[in-house]
């Protein structure tokens, strides 16, 4: 087939790597403008243009879906991974098989922007990926194939997602085979659940939550947007952490026991593991308590 891949992220590289290798042929990638980043706001492309650019595979970078007409209409089919943008039914149209999505949920749980930190946040056990038909709804179309993984509870967000993307070559050559064979997909069953994107306001920790709850929030958010305290009046980033059994005080107040930096939450205590202060590098908890010189009873917020 000849397959067009419209993807942003790099939880879609395991899967074009797959394709490059297969007996399908990428005819293009559809990938987000070039946005600026960094301090100095440089124009940057996606980690999937980079891709392309090393593959000499053709690249289109559409500001509009209206863009793609006359763009796309040679391929066979073209799947979605993680693209970000919404495609109107006309253009859905308009590939022979149309849109396929490959999504990081087991639908329709968790339909929407961010699926695996949503799951995390709930301290979900299990979840998966699906790749299931596009149509106009969001994420609401019906499915050829799926897999489950379990869930490590020491992963962060960053960690499932890297995971679930490697389960993403056997799921998009399932639903392939299934197209090629003129097989159906079968309609989404269950209670549909959604999955919104996080926001930055969201992502500030409160210490006056159980620990458990601000240990699978801290998973969820990290690194994107991050999870986030105020010190000194500054953003202060919190990582990776674990529950303690260190007795608890008034939330979010600081201790140095045993070489280890606790905080106070509503039920419970946190130990913190892997921290980045406002202007430096991620570094070890202790390394930061030590330079900061923490007198006891100080409290983050």
């Amino acid at each position: 087939m000849r397959i067009g891949v419209a993807a942003t992220p790099d939880v879609a590289i395991p899967t074009l790597n797959w394709l490059l290798q297969s007996d399908h042929e990428i005819a293009l990638i559809i990938t987000q403008p070039d946005r600026p980043a960094g301090r100095g706001q440089v124009l940057q492309q996606t980690v999937v243009a980079e891709w392309a650019g090393g593959n000499q595979i053709p690249v289109v970078k559409p500001e509009n879906p209206q863009e793609l007409v006359g763009v796309i209409e040679n391929s066979d089919l073209v799947l979605t991974i993680g693209y970000g943008v919404l495609l109107p039914e006309s253009i859905l149209s308009l590939p022979k098989y149309g849109f396929l999505n490959l999504h990081f949920s087991l639908l329709p749980a968790y339909r929407g922007a961010a699926p695996a930190q949503r799951a995390l946040h709930n301290g979900e056990g299990v979840t998966g990926v699906t790749v299931f038909q596009l149509d106009k709804g969001l994420d609401t179309g019906p499915i050829f194939a799926q897999q489950s993984i379990n869930i490590d509870p020491s992963w962060r967000s960053f960690e499932l997602l890297q995971h679930l993307s490697n389960l993403g070559p056997d799921v998009v050559k399932k639903s392939i085979e299934m197209i090629e064979n003129g097989e159906s997909p079968r309609n989404q069953e269950g209670v549909p659940t959604n999955a919104p994107k996080i926001s930055k306001s969201e992502a500030k920790i409160d210490f006056t939550q159980d620990a458990n709850l601000i240990v699978n929030a801290i998973r969820a958010f990290t690194y994107e947007p991050g999870a986030w305290t105020l010190w000194k009046g500054e953003s202060f980033k919190i990582c990776a952490t674990k529950g303690s059994s260190n007795p608890s005080g008034t939330p979010g107040q600081i201790s140095v026991i045993n070489k280890s930096v606790v905080v106070s939450t509503g039920t419970g205590s946190l130990e913190l593991l892997r921290v980045i202060p406002a202007g430096k590098k991620e570094m070890d908890a202790i390394d930061w308590a030590r330079g900061a010189r923490l007198k006891g009873g100080e409290i983050f917020g």
